[in-house]
């Protein structure tokens, strides 16, 4: 997402905080909190550094999430959704912080009887490339920061592969993927990869011998040659799908990769899409698209590899005076049939700027991530529809990204 917050009190986040259980790791889901960027009626801004934190969400009564704890920490709904992740192990997680805020600094000095720098209304807040990623241990009562390490800048989406060894690390203003080594609780980046473009998102295949990086700008899916810890990659083999690609995530069985297209600009009243790569060809192409609705934020793919579940703006992130504004946005419903066909076979209506969104451990529910509304709204997935449950989590911050587990 490309935009600003309030900021979070810290007595919000850690008011009704109860210890994590390390049992309870392999049922965690992580959810971004931003605490610097927000979405008023007359349209976002920034505010200042410090109080961003991460909730941790106990999933194991998959229709009953509940908030175990939290953690201040900085990330931001900058970079997309999928900024941080869960190794499949259950025990360490990874979470990128994307862009720091700065304030804008006055052009040329005050009048006479003007206020001086610093003393009048507060000047605007900018973001600006972050560079770092935090490595937490789950396993501890509560969860613990092991360290934070340097990747590269802007770092957003990122993926674990299923081995729970690999790592790769989307970085939008470094154009380029950070390579990571995963070794108990010891994470350490082993090698950059130069993609030429924005990078916004990163998927790994089941299989492990491939990746495909969401080249935002560009519009393209790169594809990437993984050999242990080897990554090359080729851009012979980039792919052209919608303007805007923000989420990439790849079937269970490798056959197929699915992106979510936000568009040219976000929540321009425009239907936008999702694409179908046919992801196990010698050279990996674009073989459908659906049209889904206005900015299909993120997605993500059941792991019994039936249903993709996407969060789809719909206008919500507009200003309330846009002719593009709308007050809800969506969740949407993918099938995926045996001969690799995928169709929109569901929807449901979610809250205000909808982010993250993910599967339980089952696939039985999907959650969504409200951002204005500060909620983690569950859904059912019942046959190839999608049913509001009726349940809306009430989380202590606004939800900028969400994700369990890497799957393998």
């Amino acid at each position: 997402m490309r935009t600003k917050v309030l900021p979070l009190l810290v007595s919000a986040l850690l008011m009704g905080a109860s210890p994590l259980r390390a049992a309870q790791a392999p049922s965690l889901m992580l959810v971004g909190l931003d605490g610097k960027t927000f979405f008023d009626p007359a349209g976002d801004r920034n505010g200042p550094n410090g109080a961003d934190a991460v909730a941790f969400v106990d999933v194991r009564d998959e229709a009953h999430p509940q908030v175990v704890t939290t953690m201040l920490l900085d990330n931001s709904v900058y970079g997309p959704p999928t900024n941080l992740q869960i190794t499949p192990d259950g025990r360490l997680g990874l979470v990128a912080s994307s862009v720091r805020m700065r304030q804008e600094e006055p052009k040329e000095e005050p009048k006479e009887g003007e206020a001086k720098p610093g003393e009048g209304p507060d000047r605007p807040w900018y973001a600006q490339p972050d560079d770092r990623l935090h490595v937490l241990d789950l396993t501890t009562d509560p969860p613990q920061l092991v360290e934070t390490i340097t990747v590269g800048r802007q770092p957003s989406g990122l993926a674990i592969n299923g081995a729970g060894d690999l790592a790769l690390v989307a970085n939008r203003e470094g154009r380029s993927v950070t390579v990571l080594s995963i070794t108990g609780t010891k994470v350490t980046p082993i090698g950059t990869v130069d993609v030429g473009d924005e990078a916004a998102a990163v998927a790994i295949s089941p299989n492990g011998q491939r990746g495909f990086v969401a080249k935002n700008k560009a519009g393209k899916i790169g594809v990437l040659k993984i050999e242990g810890t080897s990554v090359t990659y080729d851009p012979a083999q980039d792919m052209p799908v919608g303007a805007g690609v923000y989420g990439i995530e790849v079937t269970p069985d490798a056959r197929l990769a699915l992106t979510a297209n936000t568009g040219a600009t976000p929540s321009d009243g425009n239907a936008d899409s999702v694409s179908v790569i046919d992801a196990n060809l010698g050279t990996p192409k674009v073989v459908d698209w659906l049209g889904v609705g206005d900015t299909p934020e993120s997605l993500d793919i059941a792991p019994d590899g039936r249903h993709a579940a996407l969060a789809v703006v719909r206008g919500s992130a507009a200003p309330q005076s846009s002719p593009n504004f709308g007050p809800k946005g969506l969740a949407v419903l993918l099938t995926i049939d045996a001969d690799g066909s995928v169709h929109v076979t569901g929807a449901a209506e979610a809250g205000a700027v909808p982010q993250g969104v993910a599967f339980s451990p089952s696939g039985r529910f999907v959650y969504v991530g409200n951002y204005v509304d500060r909620t983690l709204q569950v859904f059912r997935v019942e046959g190839d529809a999608l049913v509001a449950t009726g349940i809306k989590l009430q989380l202590p911050g606004q939800p900028a990204s969400l994700r369990g587990r890497a799957r393998g």
